[in-house]
């Protein structure tokens, strides 16, 4: 656990972007339309976030609620339109009907991102099988991260699955970071660290006011001080 732990932000816009840089970000994680959980900001949001800030951006890729793929087609050229204005990250996840994983749409829109870094988001989290997903996306060029609760629920229900999946690390399925994300609070902290995850994905918990509020540089700034000090500084934030 020496190493410093990486802390994801949600930002929807370049004031957003600011104040979590500011705060201690290593990462954003840029969407728009939160009320369908995070939709593909505009070409040109990613632009400004990208003059404004110096930390990477991970740019989603989904176009509508939901996990289904929709119009792959679409979803290719968008991502084409992206790396245009700059985006060179990406987080995408796409499931069947049935719970499986979409690896048709998610192969053909990975072919566009020609090797660029990406993260495969909680779509993993209603995957009817869990393991079979890793295992089927292991090989794709750029996958480098899991966000993921451990459960649909969220990091309270999904704790024991995240710490059995930090276990296999290096395992083939299993050799990418986990993130976690999704009802994540600080008293989650010191077992998860414990655990051996080093990623951290914060959304709600950065924004004292909600989402119709911004992004607080403070409130991202306790988070960094949280995992920078390890257990105990996040048992003695928690209290």
């Amino acid at each position: 656990m020496s190493e410093r732990a990486v802390l994801e932000v949600i930002a929807l816009d370049v004031e957003d972007a600011v104040a979590a840089q500011a705060g201690g970000a290593d990462r954003l994680e840029l969407v728009t339309e939160m009320a369908a959980d995070g939709l593909t900001p505009s070409p040109g949001t990613v632009a400004a976030i990208r003059a404004a800030v110096d930390i990477d951006l991970r740019v989603m890729l989904r176009l509508a609620d939901g996990f289904a793929a929709g119009d792959v087609a679409r979803l290719a050229g968008v991502a084409g339109e992206l790396r245009a204005a700059g985006a060179d990250q990406f987080v995408l996840g796409f499931l069947d009907a049935d719970g499986g994983v979409d690896l048709a749409a998610v192969e053909r829109v990975v072919g566009e991102l020609d090797g660029c870094p990406w993260t495969f988001h909680r779509a993993i989290d209603r995957a009817a099988d869990r393991d079979a997903l890793r295992k089927q996306l292991a090989d794709l060029p750029g996958l480098d991260t899991y966000l993921t609760a451990g459960s649909a629920a969220g990091v309270d229900d999904g704790l024991p699955t995240l710490l059995a999946e930090a276990a296999h690390r290096g395992e083939p399925g299993y050799e990418q970071r986990i993130l976690v994300g999704g009802g994540l609070r600080l008293d989650h902290v010191p077992r998860l660290r414990a655990g051996g995850i080093d990623a951290f994905h914060i959304g709600g918990a950065a924004r004292p006011d909600g989402w119709r509020g911004p992004v607080c540089a403070e409130a991202v700034a306790r988070w960094r001080t949280v995992l920078d000090g390890g257990a105990g500084a996040a048992q003695e934030a928690a209290s």
